[in-house]
């Protein structure tokens, strides 16, 4: 990268890293996934996530997020998509058919009840439907990135944040998902799904009165 847009860089790639660990929808879905149906079914659900802020970085390179943002009635509907959504996979946390505690094992990963492909695509809808995603690019965009910033430096820019949230969430997941771990929160896995699923309704709620 050309050393006059490193320090643009690197003041970017920070901000964003704290706004990535700082726990939220994508925190908690992943820790789901991770304790529900195991370490591979919480890897895509990473990648989905990481996938899903593409979504923010292509309609922010394209001069869209200052659009969306100044329109009311787009903001609207964006805050309803995600704030139903995260009621969605909420109530689904909460009161999903349950494993008897007793019955729950570190090896049953529910693979019948829950697909790769619909782990991916749970973590591209929970970050993608993020209107707070959409307000973060604005004002990090437009404050931190230069207008005179060439576009192919901002698309390695998007790319980058897009590599550091799915990397971020596999390591969560890698974690939350190991056998020693596992083994025990299964022991309350009803308990825990249902204070995540409850985590997940109160952010709805929070997102309803941005």
């Amino acid at each position: 990268m050309n050393g006059e847009y490193f320090q643009e860089f690197l003041a970017l790639a920070l901000i964003h890293f704290i706004a990535v660990i700082v726990p939220g929808p994508d925190f908690v879905v992943t820790i789901r996934q991770s304790i529900r149906f195991g370490r591979l079914h919480s890897i895509f659900t990473a990648l989905g996530i990481g996938s899903g802020l593409s979504v923010h970085v292509i309609y922010t390179l394209l001069g869209l997020s200052a659009i969306i943002q100044s329109t009311p009635e787009i903001m609207l509907l964006m805050k309803v998509l995600g704030v139903g959504y995260l009621i969605f996979i909420g109530f689904n946390c909460i009161f999903s058919n349950k494993n008897n505690l007793m019955d729950f094992k570190v090896e049953n990963t529910d693979k019948s009840e829950q697909s790769l492909n619909q782990s991916f695509w749970l973590g591209f809808m929970t970050n993608a439907t993020n209107p707070k995603a959409t307000l973060f690019f604005v004002a990090v965009m437009t404050s931190v990135v230069s207008i005179n910033t060439p576009l192919q430096i901002q698309m390695y820019y998007g790319g980058w944040m897009c590599f550091v949230n799915a990397l971020w969430f596999v390591l969560v997941g890698v974690i939350f998902s190991s056998d020693l771990l596992r083994n025990k929160l299964s022991r309350n896995v009803n308990l825990i799904e249902a204070v995540l699923g409850s985590l997940l309704l109160l952010f709805a709620i929070r997102l309803a009165f941005l």
